[in-house]
């Protein structure tokens, strides 16, 4: 089949032309070939139906965003229980609310220990969480699903969990860029692209 925007030839099981994104239903079927073999070979061209699918734009994922980060913070503060009592924290912390004395060693290692598991709680819960749910069935977070987005790669197909978090790291990079405008791309890009978006090679797309 080739793209009627571009021309390029794309194969049936793609949602989209990789080449300039136009959607399948944008697509003309190319000239079935004659083998030089067989003269009467014919095969018929059956066209695949996706659905209707679009661009995600900038507020609906958004509103993704938003859902995602109570979801999130609810998993986070799950945790954050354990880490005080693996860490000792909650014990040095009703030491000192009832007037006992820790040393400044012990209080310094309880102190460093509960930053470095706080820390690494934030990045793994979310990274898990956006990673294991856009490479799941779901191919989107609870947030996305609710409003019928999923994350995909530059086809229209399901992405794997290795992409799934080098979309979610590039995220970092998302967030060095001031005023948000990382994200607020994701509004005026041709594709409804986000940077992380870029870097991953993945799409953004709403059932309409």
């Amino acid at each position: 089949m080739y793209c009627s925007k571009c021309g390029s030839e794309i194969s049936a099981t793609t949602a989209f032309c990789s080449t300039c994104g136009q959607a399948i239903s944008g697509l003309v079927p190319a000239a079935p070939s004659l083998s030089a073999v067989d003269p009467n070979q014919y095969a018929p061209v059956v066209s695949a139906s996706y659905g209707g699918l679009a661009y995600a734009g900038f507020w609906l994922r958004f509103v993704a965003f938003l859902i995602d980060g109570v979801v999130s913070g609810i998993l986070f503060l799950i945790l954050l229980i354990p880490l005080f009592i693996l860490t000792g924290a909650g014990a040095a912390l009703s030491r000192i609310t009832s007037g006992e004395d820790i040393s400044d060693d012990v209080g310094a290692f309880l102190a460093f220990g509960f930053v470095i598991g706080f820390f690494c709680i934030t990045i793994g819960v979310r990274w898990l969480y956006y990673s294991l749910s856009e490479s799941s069935s779901w191919q989107a977070t609870l947030g996305k699903k609710m409003l019928n987005l999923t994350v995909t790669d530059m086809t229209g197909q399901p992405i794997s969990f290795a992409r799934a978090s080098g979309r979610y790291f590039s995220k970092f990079i998302s967030n060095l860029i001031p005023l948000a405008i990382g994200y607020i791309l994701a509004g005026f890009t041709e594709k409804k692209q986000a940077i992380h978006d870029m870097i991953a090679s993945c799409l953004v797309l709403r059932n309409v």
